[in-house]
């Protein structure tokens, strides 16, 4: 089970993960939901990933900060390909 501090920092870093991914790729502000939903869920993957693993020691308290931070960006990175192919068509 993962501590009420634990939870505020992974929603705190996720987010900060999903506004830097915007300043970098976002083009309109109706992404900036569909982008924090994305890193949220990419981070809680790396997490749980980091805790079944364990592969990389370092963590904040309890949570695996470097796996958890690829999550989010390999999940961002998924959504806004995601979204390109939807404007494609």
């Amino acid at each position: 089970m993962v501590d009420p501090p634990a939870l505020v920092f992974s929603l705190l870093a996720a987010s900060t993960c999903a506004a830097a991914f915007y300043l970098w790729q976002g083009r309109s502000l109706r992404e900036l939901p569909i982008l924090w939903i994305a890193a949220v869920l990419g981070f809680g993957a790396g997490q749980w990933l980091g805790q079944s693993v364990d592969l990389v020691p370092l963590t904040i308290g309890q949570v695996h900060i470097v796996e958890a931070v690829i999550g989010a960006f390999l999940f961002l990175v998924v959504a806004r390909w995601l979204r390109q192919e939807k404007r494609e068509k």
